[in-house]
C-alpha cells in the first residue's frame, strides 16, 4: 500500500532572486536556510515548520499575464500565519495587493513579484 505522509517542500520559479528575497524575507519575515546545496542555478530555501519553500531562479514556462485576479482561483501554496493582522499591515504598508478569502476564513491571497500565489491563513 502506498501512503503519502507529508509535504516536504513546494518550489516556486522566480526571475529575479533579489527581488523575490526582498518579498519573502522583508515582507513575510522568512529566513534563508544556509544548507541549500549548489544546484547549478540560483535559489534559496526557507524553512516553514517541518516543510520548506524553495525559490528557483529559472525560466518560467507558465504565463504570468492573464492569471485570475483572485488567487484562490489559481494555483497557490497555502501557508499558516501567526500575526495575520500584522501581515496585512505589512502588505498594506508595502503597497502589495491581496484579496481576502471568499470562504469567510481569516485568509488572504497575495502574489509574489513573479506572480506566484500564496494563500496565507491565520493559524489558530
Amino acid at each position: 500500500m502506498v501512503k503519502l505522509t507529508r509535504l516536504l517542500h513546494a518550489s516556486l520559479l522566480v526571475a529575479d532572486l533579489g527581488r523575490a528575497r526582498a518579498f519573502y524575507e522583508n515582507v513575510l519575515g522568512l529566513a534563508p536556510n544556509p544548507d541549500r546545496p549548489a544546484l547549478g542555478f540560483d535559489g534559496v530555501w526557507y524553512d516553514i515548520g517541518a516543510c520548506q519553500l524553495h525559490l528557483l531562479c529559472l525560466p518560467n514556462p507558465d504565463p504570468v499575464d492573464g492569471r485570475p485576479a483572485h488567487g484562490g482561483r489559481d494555483r497557490h501554496t497555502a501557508l499558516a500565519v501567526q500575526g495575520w493582522e500584522e501581515l496585512k499591515a505589512r502588505l498594506n504598508a508595502a503597497g502589495i495587493a491581496y484579496t481576502l478569502s471568499r470562504s469567510g476564513r481569516r485568509a488572504l491571497f497575495v502574489r509574489d513579484p513573479d506572480g506566484n500565489t500564496l494563500e496565507l491563513v491565520e493559524a489558530i
